[in-house]
């Protein structure tokens, strides 16, 4: 089993979680075993995933900042490249959010299902309503104001404190951007080793997921047994692939404005990195492919594509910002949460923020999305409810993420006057 693929082993995870449950809720007593012997295995595992976000957050972050070596690059080719990644970021998390509330696949949940989700996680969803009466008594600069941490440490032991991690990494890595390049050597090689160890570390405990999803989902089978579930999970997987399709929609508009360059010669050029993404769901991965797609068939300069794309690689994540937006309400809608719209201001910010810490290997984009629901005040339970279709999701989304990093890529090379004439 160890040789098959991940993806075919967390489905297999997923089909024998759900015949599990439903076999031992044949059974008197079978629900209180599936939740007293099954269900903390899945506790240990959501654990696991927010026990790296921070650490994640940090290395990828302030290595990435820090690759730009110099506020030169920043205030020039480094603005444009990160202006525009912004932007394409925050379209991405609102084409999300416009999706899903307009679908709204977690209303398909029935009332009864949704109120023994409810109950079984009343603790969690009561602390959160508690946190949002708090949070509507303050004062509208204060969210500014919780951006900045007083002490790091505090911020960091909490993952519901992640904004004020992100901060940090940020003003971290533009401190190493400003010593001395040979006084920041031994920081930036300490942060390049660490992020290498949290990337195995991902590893590692993606190896773990077929196990982490068997438990979780005979849980929430054993606890809350209904077919909603799965067509609320099918109306889910819709809407992911729909705002990824747009999204990709998005970016030949972005190209064929700002570089004339049509449609077909776009895709063509970077069709053999989308399908090296697709199959390994890493942009990482996939860079040097997509870096001979972007200078050989799309006419970038290497000076660019070499800046451009690897910057991409560790900070524009569209594909994985949608996915979290969809996904973050989605579980609210299936928990029968209403997120108003400061709620989903705050999950646009936090999805934008949290892509640029979001390692370029498969599984990191569900690390990131335990921060999202964190901030956004969600049960991390409903982490449950996706797993099971996050493999293949994740797999569409690196398509999107490297489509996303060619077309900044041909753009910021025409504003810079580096793109060759087709």
């Amino acid at each position: 089993m160890s040789k098959m693929k991940l993806h075919w082993r967390i489905l297999i995870g997923m089909v024998s979680g759900v015949l599990f449950a439903i076999a031992m809720i044949q059974f008197d007593g079978g629900p209180k075993v599936v939740s007293d012997w099954i269900k903390p295995f899945g506790n240990i595992f959501i654990n696991v995933l927010k026990l790296i976000a921070v650490p994640l957050i940090l290395a990828s972050l302030i290595k990435g900042v820090s690759d730009l070596k110099d506020i030169s690059k920043l205030s020039k080719m480094g603005g444009r490249t990160i202006g525009i990644y912004i932007v394409t970021t925050v379209i991405a998390v609102s084409i999300g959010l416009t999706i899903v509330n307009f679908v709204k696949p977690g209303a398909s949940i029935s009332q009864e299902t949704r109120n023994e989700m409810v109950e079984n996680y009343k603790a969690d969803t009561d602390s959160k309503i508690q946190q949002a009466k708090r949070q509507k008594e303050d004062g509208p600069l204060q969210a500014l104001e919780d951006l900045v941490p007083s002490n790091i440490f505090n911020a960091a032991s909490s993952n519901g404190n992640m904004l004020q991690v992100i901060f940090f990494a940020i003003f971290f890595g533009i401190g190493l951007i400003l010593i001395p390049e040979k006084t920041a050597a031994p920081v930036k090689n300490f942060f390049d080793s660490f992020n290498e160890v949290i990337l195995k570390l991902i590893d590692l405990i993606m190896l773990a997921a077929p196990y982490g999803v068997f438990a979780l989902l005979a849980a929430l089978i054993a606890e809350s047994p209904s077919l909603d579930l799965f067509k609320a999970l099918a109306w889910y997987s819709f809407c992911v692939v729909i705002g990824l399709l747009l999204m990709i929609g998005v970016y030949i508009l972005f190209v064929w404005i700002f570089t004339k360059r049509s449609p077909s010669f776009f895709i063509s050029g970077i069709s053999p990195a989308q399908l090296l993404a697709f199959s390994t769901s890493s942009s990482a991965a996939t860079l040097p492919v997509t870096m001979e797609c972007v200078e050989d068939n799309l006419g970038v300069e290497e000076e660019v594509s070499s800046f451009v794309l690897p910057i991409g690689a560790t900070i524009n994540m569209d594909g994985t910002s949608l996915y979290q937006a969809i996904a973050a309400v989605f579980i609210a809608q299936a928990f029968g949460m209403n997120l108003d719209l400061a709620a989903q201001l705050g999950i646009i910010a936090t999805a934008t923020l949290a892509s640029i810490g979001s390692a370029a290997v498969p599984g990191a984009g569900m690390v990131m999305l335990v921060i999202v629901l964190n901030q956004a005040g969600i049960p991390e339970a409903g982490l449950a409810l996706i797993f099971a279709v996050d493999r293949p999701l994740d797999m569409c989304r690196t398509v999107v993420n490297v489509t996303g990093d060619s077309a900044v890529a041909m753009i910021v090379g025409k504003l810079m006057n580096k793109l060759k004439k087709s």
